[in-house]
């Protein structure tokens, strides 16, 4: 994950690369060991996917245009940003300033840095089911009953004296045809836990990324782990692959992408699984707001 807050302006490359507050210093995300991350419909784990379906992509309103079914999306693909045609994902679209999840009929949960003030849930839309439907395909047409807008940030906190960095917020209206996560109210994940990060790693179409575990589990309000995260993961539900539920979510970490002079662009930064910093996530259980919410608010 990052460290420097990242917004996903399509002014410049490194505006892509800072999509998470910066606690010290100026890392961002990366790739450990193995690079899990995979697109909706190619991965094998039937749960995760189901869960995805929860999952929304923080989309600048300049990037969608109004069409007859509802809106258009655009934008530039992770090559056109200055990535290597080498790089997995190059010739997908990168429309996602950070990423968030369902928790009750309206209320949806994100970083604390991708919502900092009222004015970004005016600037900002959520946008569910950006995702690929094949290798090469994805539905750029959004059905508005896939579009909604923040109207109130119910509990927010960015303190880099102790971690903590959420955002728990109102849409518009309850979110229709998908189901609010489960997440951990008490409590907290177990050491060495196996866990996934569903989310828009560098504003990408949705990527579920599996095959990591807990590494560090001290901190009262986060914990460190080996996911394979990137700027636009801000906000992102990370869960407990044994139980579903959401253990907390993806803030900050690694450095993303390093300059590879050979080609002249950018390459995914790689790291051993024990190595590098880890990637911090904020536990969900800090949102005592969340915590206190009654059936009905969540149904």
């Amino acid at each position: 994950m990052k460290q420097s807050v990242l917004r996903l302006g399509f002014v410049a490359v490194l505006s892509l690369f800072a999509a998470h507050f910066s606690f010290a210093g100026n890392g961002l995300k990366v790739i450990y060991g193995e690079d899990n991350r995979a697109d909706v419909y190619a991965s094998s784990d039937n749960l995760l996917k189901e869960l995805s379906k929860s999952t929304a992509a923080q989309i600048e309103n300049s990037s969608l245009s109004t069409s007859r079914a509802g809106q258009v999306l655009t934008g530039q693909s992770l090559r056109d940003r200055g990535m290597c045609a080498s790089e997995r994902f190059s010739s997908q679209i990168t429309a996602a300033r950070c990423s968030g999840f369902l928790v009750g009929k309206d209320l949806l949960v994100t970083a604390g840095h991708c919502v900092t003030q009222m004015g970004d849930c005016s600037e900002y839309s959520w946008v569910f089911d950006y995702k690929m439907s094949t290798a090469t395909t994805i539905d750029l047409n959004i059905p508005k009953s896939n579009i909604y807008k923040c109207t109130q940030i119910i509990s927010r906190a960015l303190d880099s004296g102790v971690g903590s960095d959420y955002a728990l917020i109102k849409l518009d209206r309850p979110v229709e045809g998908r189901v609010p996560l489960k997440v951990r109210k008490t409590g907290k994940i177990a050491n060495g836990q196996s866990i996934a990060v569903i989310g828009h790693p560098t504003g990408l179409p949705t990527k579920i990324s599996d095959g990591a575990n807990v590494r560090s589990n001290n901190n009262p309000k986060y914990f460190v782990a080996n996911l394979d995260t990137y700027g636009g993961n801000s906000g992102s539900a990370v869960f407990n692959t044994k139980t579903g539920e959401v253990e907390g979510i993806l803030v900050r970490g690694e450095n993303d992408y390093v300059y590879d002079s050979a080609q002249g662009c950018r390459v995914s930064n790689k790291c051993a699984n024990n190595a590098c910093r880890g990637e911090d996530v904020t536990r969900i259980t800090n949102i005592k707001e969340l915590m206190s919410l009654t059936a009905d608010e969540i149904e």
